[in-house]
């Protein structure tokens, strides 16, 4: 009886230690699992917040590049604004001062002239500034004898700041020799080749 009780006892604590044990290995391996599903977990999200951070600084670079390009685009925008109106101003001042009462005398009388060939002179007029009309209206009177006989006329007309213009008395066509339109002219080439030696200087 003795002995059936110490093998009872025995075969109790045998089972008991090997089902802890089992049960212990179970548990050991199951946090081992889920420590590693852990640590797995912190590196996927520190990689992401890397990535993450690695696009952001990628974003922030190109947009300060993009701001810098674009500043400069408008630096050299404005400068050359600023030089084609110097430009422009220089030529309209040039161009007008050059429009002497020597000039006009000389020009006006070989416009007329050429106009003349191709419509009737008595259906033209030529329109100049007050002060300019003054200072030449001799002198055309004198070239322009036959014309005027025939109808031409000389008139002041204070919307043509310098120069001249020749037309039909209707209006309908003209020359336009004024100040403004020559300097016009001459800034109309002046400015795409301001552009062109700007873009060509920075390169």
């Amino acid at each position: 009886m003795d002995v059936q009780l110490q093998e009872l006892i025995d075969k109790i604590k045998k089972d008991g230690v090997a089902a802890a044990e089992t049960s212990a290995s179970e548990r050991i391996a199951a946090a081992e699992k889920e420590a590693a599903k852990i640590i797995a977990d912190a590196k996927e999200e520190a990689d992401a917040i890397i990535r993450q951070a690695k696009d952001e600084t990628a974003r922030m670079e190109k947009a300060s590049e993009d701001a810098i390009a674009q500043a400069s685009r408008n630096l050299v925008l404005s400068f050359r604004k600023s030089v084609e109106a110097e430009l422009s101003a220089i030529v309209s001042a040039e161009t007008a001062a050059a429009y002497d009462a020597k000039l006009l005398a000389s020009l006006i009388p070989e416009a007329v002239k050429e106009w003349a060939k191709k419509s009737d002179a008595g259906d033209l007029s030529v329109l100049l500034s007050e002060k300019d009309l003054k200072a030449v209206e001799s002198s055309l009177t004198a070239a322009l004898k036959a014309e005027i006989a025939k109808g031409l006329t000389l008139k002041a007309d204070n919307a043509v700041g310098g120069g001249f213009r020749v037309g039909l008395k209707d209006g309908s066509a003209y020359y336009d020799y004024s100040a403004e339109a020559v300097a016009d002219l001459f800034s109309a080439y002046l400015n795409p080749r301001v552009a062109a030696i700007m873009k060509g200087a920075v390169r």
